[in-house]
Formats: structure tokens, C-alpha cells, sequence
């Protein structure tokens, strides 16, 4: 990989952008801090220029006091001199504006007299400061104007360049410090960012490996119960239940597989049998009608994945409506009768009175032929099924149905509601184990290996009620 594409990668990476946010908020908040430290730098030179001025003004106006208008002049002249022209100069004007006195001005020339400054010191008898800023000159100049005695005014200058130094060095250690503690932000940010999106990495290297068809992978949890770690316990939770459903899928495969495989070869074999036999017209009949009873299962089968599937996706809406679930439920019984006796077993229906239900009426029927028909196909003769319908105190009814069967194991138990589990190992019998994954309403088992089962499906009587809030 080239260094432009890993730089190209780099700038698409959340690390990289978190770090420039990072380094910008940064530079922005030191640049304010900056900002505000220059205004104050600022405001203290000025003010302790505006402060040396004012105490030359209040020593010129001592000397006029004490020793008359000549020392002035002579202390104005000592002062520029000590101090340097180029640095200080003086003038004493009229109160007309009008220039009696001043230092050398040769190099202050170009500064004049503010008539608009004297007007105003005149109108408020306040000192008034003023900042000229000289053409073809680096520094500027503060300027002062303040009354000294009785009609003498002192306008005294002094430059700025002191103050321009410093900000100039002010300047230069501010461009230096921004760009160390950019650096510094663009490091610190870095390595924050990749700290913080360490965890992400790690659930994205573990869906890359669950992607290669690894599903026992886990991401690991660190248990700092952050923002991450919650993160991983999703991610870990959803691959937990991708596993099994992947797991329940490929079982159902297998189920599936062997389901069909077994009419499917009784078809082939009744057919073999035919063909290689010196078979009359009734073996023929006899085939014929077995291979139908055959593809009877088979269509029954598929018809009743379909059904599941299409429920359980919404596309099959629910028809409920009010029924007499006693009523059901004895015709149901009545339909079974035949198929009890021919084994063996007594089936009694308890289910006297009306009793009424809200709910759909081929799942209801569905539900409840899987269950009688579970219990006569599992039940050895002698034995008996019996079956009841009661109301409970809560608008709910219940439908139970015991019979004196072998019972099933506390590890069957567990599974007995999924899809194609048969409890017989060798799936000996006929079926497809989709009939009590298929019992709607809240179904509970209680069994004992060897002493019979009993189911109980608890319904709803009324519709449930529906908020419109």
C-alpha cells in the first residue's frame, strides 16, 4: 500500500476526525484565551503610559505654580533632552491654541495641534489622551493635552515604541506557542481518539471473523461499563441469538430433510415393489392409494410451514371472531373418536356447557387437533385421552388435554414447542413436529416418564382491548 493511500485511509477515519475536532476546539479556546491576554497586555501598557504622562503633567504644573512660566520651559527642554527627541517632546500653548514654547520638534514635525483635543480639554478642564499614528512610522505616538495653570496648556507627546515591542514580542511567542501546542493537540487528540475507538475496532475485527463463518466469536468485555462495553454486550447478545437461530435453522434443515425423505422413499419403495413384482390390478390400486396417503402427508406438511411462516410475517391476517369453544372442541373429539377406538383408547370430552371465545377459528381448530392428535398417536391401548373445557375467574378459558401415555422426559419437555422436535429419537412415527409449535395461546405441560401428560392451553375470552391514545 502506497503513503498516499494509508494517508487517504487516515483522513477517512473517525479517529481522524475526531482529532482535528479536538485540535480545533482546542486552538480556537487558546486563541480566545490569547486574545483576551493581549487586551489586557495591552491595556496595562497604555495605562501606565497614560500614568507617566499624567505625572509629567503634574509636575510641569508644580513648577509653573512655584517657579513661574521660565522653569517650565526650561524643565520641558531638560526632560526632552534627558529623555531624547526622538523619544519625548513638549509644547505650551495658549488656551488659543497658539504655540509659545516647545521642545526640539525637528523630528515631530508632523504632529500638530488637536484644535478638536483643546476644545474639549477646555469644555471638561480633564486631561484628554490621544493616539496619533505617524505615516512612514513604525510606532505610534500618545499625545497628551491637560490644563497647568491659569492660561497655559502643556501638550506633551511620548512614543509608543516600548509598547510596540512588546506586543511584537507578544506576537512572535504567540505564533510560537501555537504552533507547539497545536502539535501537542494533534498528538494528545490522536492518541485520545484511538483510545476511545480501540473498543470499536475490536467489535469490527470480530464481525470481520464472524463474517468468515466464525460464529463463536466473542467480543471481549472489559467491564468498565461504558459506552464500549455496552456496545460489546450487544453486539455479544446479538450474535448470541444469530447463533442459535443459525443453529435452530440448520436443525429445521435437517428435520426437514429427513421428513420428506421418509414418504418420499415409501413413495419410491411401494412403487419399486410394483414394477418389479408380478403385481395384479389391486396391488396396483393398493400403490396408488398409497402413494396418495403419502403425498397427503407431504402437502400437510408444507402446508403447515407455510401457514407458520406466513402468521408469524404478518401476511396472514387473523379472521377472530366470537366462537363456543365447547362446541369446538366436542367436534373435534367426535372427528378423533374413530381414530381412539381403532386403537384401543377411550377418549371422554368434558365439555357440557357453552362457552364462549374470541379468537380465529382455524388456528383454534389447528391447535386443538394437534393436541388430541398427539395424544392418541403417543398413547399405547389400553389407555385413555381425556379432554375438558373450563372458564376461568380471569375471562380466560382453558383447554386441557391428558392422556395415559409414556409421558415425556424433563429434557424433552424443554423443546417439545419448537419446530420439527419430535421427542422420538428415531422419529419412528409418523409426523412432522409442527403441531405444538403451532398451539397459539399460553400452552403448559406437566408429565411424568411413565405415568401420562397433560397439556393446558389458556386462551382469552375477549378481544383485547386496543388504546387509540
Amino acid at each position: 500500500m502506497s503513503l498516499k493511500k494509508k494517508i487517504t485511509d487516515i483522513r477517512h477515519t473517525l479517529a481522524f476526525r475526531l482529532t482535528l475536532w479536538y485540535a480545533g476546539i482546542f486552538m480556537l479556546s487558546a486563541c480566545v484565551a490569547f486574545f483576551f491576554f493581549y487586551l489586557l497586555i495591552t491595556s496595562v501598557i497604555r495605562q501606565q503610559t497614560d500614568q507617566a504622562l499624567f505625572s509629567e503633567v503634574r509636575a510641569f504644573s508644580s513648577i509653573l505654580s512655584a517657579q513661574g512660566p521660565e522653569a517650565v520651559k526650561r524643565q520641558a527642554l531638560l526632560e526632552s533632552q534627558a529623555a531624547g527627541e526622538k523619544k519625548i517632546f513638549f509644547r505650551l500653548l495658549y488656551i488659543t491654541g497658539e504655540v509659545f514654547s516647545s521642545s526640539n520638534m525637528s523630528y515631530w514635525r508632523d504632529i500638530g495641534v488637536s484644535r478638536a483635543a483643546v476644545n474639549r480639554l477646555l469644555d471638561s478642564r480633564e486631561p484628554v489622551f490621544d493616539t496619533i499614528s505617524v505615516a512612514d512610522r513604525k510606532h505610534n505616538v500618545r499625545v497628551l493635552y491637560a490644563v497647568i495653570g491659569p492660561g497655559m496648556i502643556l501638550q506633551l507627546g511620548q512614543s509608543m515604541e516600548n509598547h510596540t515591542r512588546i506586543i511584537e514580542v507578544f506576537r512572535g511567542v504567540f505564533i510560537t506557542t501555537m504552533v507547539i501546542l497545536f502539535a501537542l493537540a494533534v498528538v494528545v487528540g490522536w492518541f485520545m481518539a484511538r483510545r476511545a475507538l480501540v473498543g470499536v475496532e475490536t467489535v469490527t475485527g470480530t464481525a470481520r471473523r464472524i463474517s468468515a463463518g466464525s460464529l463463536e466469536e466473542r467480543v471481549p468485555v472489559k467491564k468498565q461499563v461504558d459506552e464500549i462495553d455496552q456496545l460489546a454486550l450487544t453486539f455479544n447478545q446479538m450474535l448470541d441469538r444469530i447463533e442459535q437461530l443459525v443453529t435452530a435453522i440448520k436443525e429445521m434443515s435437517d428435520n426437514i430433510a429427513h421428513d420428506l425423505k421418509s414418504p418420499i422413499t415409501r413413495i419410491r419403495g411401494i412403487a419399486e415393489v410394483s414394477m418389479t413384482a408380478d403385481a395384479s390390478l389391486k396391488d396396483y390400486e393398493s400403490m396408488a392409494a398409497g402413494t396418495i396417503e403419502e403425498c397427503d402427508r407431504l402437502l400437510d406438511m408444507i402446508n403447515t410451514m407455510l401457514v407458520i411462516s406466513r402468521t408469524e410475517a404478518g401476511v396472514n391476517q387473523l379472521e377472530c371472531r366470537q366462537l363456543d369453544i365447547a362446541h369446538l372442541v366436542r367436534d373435534a373429539c367426535d372427528i378423533f373418536q374413530s381414530a381412539a377406538e381403532d386403537k384401543g383408547l377411550t377418549l371422554v370430552c368434558s365439555a357440557d356447557r357453552n362457552i364462549g371465545l374470541y379468537g380465529d377459528l382455524r388456528l383454534i381448530q389447528r391447535m386443538v387437533a394437534n393436541l388430541l392428535d398427539n395424544a392418541i398417536k403417543y398413547t399405547p391401548a389400553p389407555g385413555s385421552v381425556d379432554v375438558s373445557v373450563s372458564a376461568g375467574a380471569d375471562q380466560s378459558v382453558a383447554i386441557t388435554v391428558s392422556d395415559t401415555g409414556p409421558g415425556i422426559s424433563a429434557r424433552d419437555r424443554e423443546h417439545i414447542f419448537e419446530r420439527f422436535y419430535r421427542c422420538d429419537p428415531s422419529r419412528s412415527q409418523p409426523g412432522t413436529g409442527l403441531g405444538l409449535s403451532f398451539a397459539n395461546g399460553k400452552i403448559t405441560v406437566a408429565s411424568v416418564p411413565g405415568g401420562g401428560s397433560t397439556f393446558t392451553v389458556t386462551l382469552p375470552k375477549n378481544p383485547p382491548e386496543v388504546d387509540f391514545g
